[in-house]
């Protein structure tokens, strides 16, 4: 940490840990985040920094509701603005930031990635120490694809529905001039939002191994397979850590098991294998007896409440384009950092291409050699390591298929390869989305989210000061 400039001799020294929210979101999503990282880390008596610094959380609100569709880079430009005025803000009050970190869910997870990128090229960490880099259910490498009818249907659908936003998640934008997407430069070892990442003192993620429908395993776990999809059939075996249940402490994939035997048709076997009446969308969920009346109406309501949300998707959409137009057209928009790093991604990349016509260099250190070993939680360094999961070797025929892009694989290995990088698995069921669970987004309204406390506090406890 750089020592104080003069006339600061005298000021509160803090550390600033800021929180984003994700897709559609808003800071009242993050509430049990804030309390009880407050609870456990802000009190009077709690852990100071080595200099003395006091932990404040900052939730930035510009960036919220419909602006979440405007891209991750917009995203990151207006929160890295409002963390600046922050910053100065605390400073005509006594405080002096000396330490920062971030955690992202989600979308925020994301945005958190370019908005340090941001800072260091403004040279925030000159002077400040980068300390916690954290993640919860973050699509790190875009929305993977499965064999499945609704995956190909959410792929068509999303980047039309989601303006920029879902283009980047789906990796159909063209973020540089010669059509890299977003998340293939931040991941990019040679590019500065990767090597702001590498500043942080620890990079820990945390992902739902099933049962997140939103963001799957493979990309908040930055992962090639997604061993845990067939995690009944397969008999995995999961020890929960105790103190901070329903995070993972260690699995165990038995090497082989033994297929199911088949029920007879008819039987009284086959009749308790049948799923009872699945339970409808969350605005269409009423108490007895008027859910036998939603679910009587279902063929007219869920068609309806579908064609609902997908025209409001499809106009905020539209207004979020009509958004970013204007963005790039702004002249006081022009020297942000969005330009800035854009324009330095296309001259390194053109240099590139004019260099090697128009191949990449083969012998860059950034490129990774693309095998299912590379995985970060597969190498040897974190099998040692006794804060990982342990896990046995997983049959590929059991798995199913996940279809990665040339691209997405490229990134799993960079990431992969950040120093610090730790992993922590969340298993939550029976749950329909455990997506907003890991979290505890909504504890008023849907006391299952209750569930996801114990993350919560293993991210609290395990926070560096």
């Amino acid at each position: 940490m750089s020592s104080p400039i003069a006339g600061d001799s005298t000021s509160t020294p803090i550390h600033m840990l800021v929180v984003l929210h994700g897709m559609w979101g808003n800071p009242s999503n993050l509430a049990e985040m804030r309390r009880v990282m407050e609870e456990r880390r802000c009190q009077p008596t709690s852990q100071k920094g080595p200099g003395g610094e006091q932990l404040r959380v900052f939730i930035p609100d510009t960036n919220k509701d419909e602006a979440t569709y405007d891209g991750l880079d917009w995203g990151g430009e207006r929160v890295a603005e409002e963390i600046l005025d922050e910053v100065e803000r605390l400073r005509k009050e006594g405080m002096k930031v000396t330490r920062f970190s971030v955690t992202g869910y989600s979308l925020g997870g994301l945005v958190a990635r370019y908005l340090v990128g941001v800072l260091h090229q403004r040279g925030f960490f000159a002077s400040i120490t980068p300390v916690n880099f954290n993640t919860v259910a973050t699509p790190h490498i875009g929305l993977p694809r499965y064999p499945t009818k609704m995956s190909s249907l959410f792929r068509f659908l999303g980047p039309k529905i989601m303006s920029r936003t879902g283009e980047q998640f789906f990796l159909v934008d063209k973020w540089s001039k010669n059509g890299r997407p977003i998340l293939e430069v931040l991941a990019d070892p040679n590019r500065l939002f990767y090597q702001a990442l590498c500043l942080f003192q620890t990079v820990r993620i945390y992902a739902n191994a099933v049962n997140d429908v939103t963001v799957p395993y493979p990309s908040a776990a930055i992962e090639q397979d997604d061993i845990f999809i067939n995690h009944v059939q397969d008999k995995v075996e999961i020890e929960y850590d105790e103190e901070y249940h329903p995070v993972v402490k260690s699995y165990r994939v038995p090497p082989s098991a033994p297929p199911p035997p088949k029920t007879t048709f008819l039987s009284a076997q086959w009749f308790q294998e049948k799923s009872p009446l699945p339970r409808l969308p969350p605005p269409l969920q009423f108490s007895f007896p008027y859910n036998i009346v939603a679910y009587a109406l279902t063929p007219v309501l869920l068609p309806l409440l579908l064609g609902l949300i997908i025209a409001r998707l499809s106009l905020e959409s539209r207004k979020s384009r009509t958004r970013i137009k204007l963005l790039e057209t702004d002249a006081s928009s022009t020297q942000r950092l969005i330009h800035i790093i854009g324009h330095l991604e296309r001259e390194v990349e053109e240099a590139v291409v004019d260099m090697f016509d128009g191949g990449e260099p083969s012998d860059l250190s950034s490129e990774p050699t693309l095998s299912a070993g590379s995985s970060r939680m597969a190498s040897p360094e974190l099998q040692d390591n006794p804060t990982e999961p342990t896990k046995a070797e997983h049959p590929m025929e059991r798995r199913v298929p996940l279809l990665l892009s040339e691209t997405q694989q490229k990134i799993v290995v960079w990431l992969n390869n950040l120093p610090n990088l730790k992993k922590e698995l969340v298993f939550i069921e029976p749950v329909r989305n455990a997506h907003a669970i890991i979290i505890s987004r909504d504890v008023k309204r849907f006391p299952a989210h209750r569930m996801g406390e114990g993350v919560l506090r293993h991210w609290a406890d395990h926070f560096i000061a």
